[in-house]
């Protein structure tokens, strides 16, 4: 579980609590059925309208994402393809084949395969590359979708505001109570609308794509191991190599972890 994501969602909806209640207000009279269902529903169906349906549904499952943060070992990563080169480098590539039901990372048992199948390096390189590029646009249509969410919640906010100052411009002269929830539905729409983008959807959004981008870094290490088990490098070159990819305290916690 990714701490940060869920102390942060958290904290943001606290500080909204917490200023409602140092000003002096009541949160239980912050929550409007209404307004709820003009900025939460209408964002919604209007996503819905712009992206498939199957991808607007996944919604839940990106936050779940999010929340699970980064998954995945470097070391580990790392740690196997060394073991690999070294055995190539003893064996020869054909002795890999009966390492590969072990591996649980099938972008990299695709890529080994296919290194053991005697494939040319360039073309391995091309459909590695392929897998990485299609990866990642799928990754890019799902944040699409939260960056959409992110944009259309204040709209509809805004589109509750209007049809509360309609409601409170029908009812001046009228009944004193409908002016109230005519006011009370077009403030809390738009305050509904700035806290779902700007606290929830964008937050989101950007950690998506912070764990996108470690993904098809790990994945680019993964296709320069297998690239390099395939030239026959030296397992400490190979080390050396995958390990640059990483900051320079990050890289020191990884070497240590691989004990060299």
């Amino acid at each position: 579980m990714d701490l940060a994501t869920v102390v942060g969602l958290a904290g943001a909806m606290l500080m909204v609590v917490f200023g409602i209640i140092t000003g002096g207000g009541d949160p239980v009279s912050y929550l409007d059925i209404p307004s709820v269902i003009i900025t939460i529903g209408g964002s919604f169906f209007a996503t819905m309208t712009s992206h498939p349906l199957a991808a607007t549904k996944k919604v839940i499952v990106l936050f779940k994402v999010a929340i699970r943060g980064i998954s995945g070992d470097p070391a580990q990563t790392i740690l196997t393809l060394l073991s690999f080169s070294e055995k190539a480098r003893r064996e020869g590539l054909l002795a890999l084949e009966d390492d590969l039901e072990e591996v649980t990372d099938k972008f990299m048992k695709g890529g080994v395969q296919l290194v053991v199948d005697g494939t040319e390096p360039e073309l391995v390189k091309n459909i590695m590359n392929a897998e990485l590029e299609a990866l990642d646009k799928r990754h890019n249509v799902y944040k699409k979708v939260l960056d959409d969410f992110a944009s259309l919640c204040p709209a509809f906010g805004m589109i509750g505001t209007l049809i509360g100052l309609i409601v409170m411009m029908k009812s001046l002269g009228g009944d004193p109570s409908a002016i109230g929830r005519g006011m009370a539905a077009a403030l809390l729409t738009t305050l509904y609308g700035a806290v779902l983008a700007n606290g929830v959807f964008i937050p989101v959004a950007n950690k998506l794509d912070k764990i996108n981008q470690a993904e098809i870094s790990m994945k680019e290490i993964v296709i320069e191991g297998t690239l390099s088990i395939q030239a026959g490098d030296n397992p400490r070159i190979l080390q050396q190599k995958l390990t640059s990819y990483f900051a320079p305290d990050v890289r020191a916690k990884i070497t240590e972890q691989i004990g060299e």
